[in-house]
């Protein structure tokens, strides 16, 4: 059996806040190859998830701890739905193709995540070209405000 205790979360979160990149993950699946691809992930509120998609498979997230608000975009990037993970929603399930982002609302937050692998990092094709050139702090304020209908300016 696998598991993730409470302290794996807090070894988590602790990794996340001296990384770079403000996030850290620890993987259930044992290879980067395996077809369902499982694991939580630590992210520290300045982290940033630029705007992506995923052509190949559906991704469900779920909070296990903290906060975090959950975006889908159209094509042009406005906002088609919202939701806020570990506030009013426990779940949410983005379709293949899916345009969208994440934005920690907490220090210490962690997120786990299942989709399809094997695992292979985002083309350039899949980044949301209206985010491209946008600074983490512009687009994470954003995040935090945006509701269904809006577009950045």
């Amino acid at each position: 059996m696998k598991k993730l205790t409470a302290t794996d979360l807090d070894k988590l979160s602790r990794q996340a806040r001296q990384a770079p990149r403000l996030r850290a993950n620890s993987n259930l699946h044992q290879e980067l190859s395996d077809p369902i691809q499982r694991l939580a992930i630590a992210m520290e509120p300045d982290t940033l998830i630029l705007p992506h998609r995923h052509p190949h498979t559906w991704e469900v997230l779920t909070a296990l701890r903290g906060r975090f608000t959950v975006l889908v975009f159209d094509d042009k990037g406005r906002v088609k739905q919202r939701a806020v993970l570990g506030d009013d929603c426990s779940v949410v399930e983005i379709p293949a193709g899916g345009w969208h982002a994440v934005l920690s609302q907490d220090s210490g937050a962690v997120i786990f995540e299942v989709k399809h692998g094997p695992y292979a990092p985002i083309a350039d094709a899949d980044v949301a070209a209206w985010s491209k050139g946008r600074s983490a702090s512009e687009l994470n304020a954003w995040y935090a405000v945006a509701q269904v209908g809006d577009e950045i300016a």
